[in-house]
């Protein structure tokens, strides 16, 4: 084709253009408005639209878009966790809103690696409560206190004396979720579970209550040395103001580790029997 042709052949090309309305180039590069009409249409979920004689790519990548990440708030502090804790206990005026309560909670880092919740077992408002350490193992699968072997001979030990979870005793620990390895409980944690055991124990309002080992006598009572101390009644006072006598025996754990001391174990049942059966 000859210049002249090729000449005609642009003018009619322009002409075509000025035609149908084109009256100004706007890049170099030709695109499909087909293609980003219907991108536009879908933003999110099309490509971007296809380019048309692309330049050859630079050594240079353009940097790609950065997306906002959301982060979590950080975790409350432990004494947030303390005061938030009680707060919630405080205003539960029943066990049903308790025990909901604490399956609810999620101030305590111990729910993480826990599979449930343990909070009590036995007869609501009975006269004997019994205080253990934390949940173990079969605690944790089952979902309630004193379940495994040491649960079985505590149920032996309660037998011993006309008593029962079944009829009048109710059974919780000082901490609601399993320690990794049934390791003993922190500081933190026990300080976190206190304001719900308070609570427990104001609306229960228990005739005695019974400290299984020295976890949860020191958590409640604030002293230590199971050995010194048990079979001595010392008085336990709520954040109410209500006083109970406490016993603190020995933990059923140990005594299946120690059987000789299954006498000692035994006078301070009969200790705990003379106590329930006053007035």
């Amino acid at each position: 084709m000859s210049s002249a042709q090729d000449e005609d052949a642009a003018a009619a090309l322009i002409e075509w253009y000025a035609d149908s309305g084109v009256d100004e180039a706007v890049g170099a590069v030709t695109q499909s408005r087909f293609v980003e009409t219907a991108f536009r249409a879908n933003a999110d979920t099309q490509e971007p639209p296809q380019v048309f004689n692309k330049q050859p790519p630079s050594n240079s990548q353009p940097k790609r878009p950065t997306t906002a990440i959301f982060k979590p708030t950080s975790s409350p502090s432990p004494d947030e966790s303390v005061a938030n804790a009680r707060e919630i206990a405080q205003t539960c005026e029943t066990m049903d809103a308790l025990i909901a309560a604490i399956h609810a909670f999620e101030g305590c880092p111990l729910k993480a690696g826990a599979r449930n919740t343990v909070v009590c077992d036995g007869v609501i408002g009975a006269d004997l409560l019994v205080i253990g350490e934390a949940p173990g193992a079969d605690e944790d699968r089952l979902g309630k206190p004193f379940v495994g072997r040491a649960g079985q001979l505590l149920d032996r030990m309660l037998a011993a004396i006309g008593r029962s979870r079944e009829t009048d005793t109710l059974i919780s620990n000082a901490i609601f979720w399993r320690p990794p390895g049934n390791r003993t409980p922190t500081k933190l944690e026990t300080e976190i579970c206190r304001p719900f055991v308070d609570r427990l124990i104001e609306l229960n309002a228990p005739k005695v209550i019974m400290l299984a080992g020295g976890a949860p006598m020191q958590a409640l009572l604030g002293i230590t040395g199971i050995m010194r101390a048990r079979g001595t009644f010392r008085e336990f006072e709520a954040p109410n103001g209500t006083r109970f006598p406490t016993l603190p025996v020995f933990h059923p754990a140990f005594l299946l580790r120690q059987p000789s001391h299954k006498r000692l174990a035994w006078e301070d049942l009969q200790t705990l029997q003379a106590r329930l059966r006053e007035d």
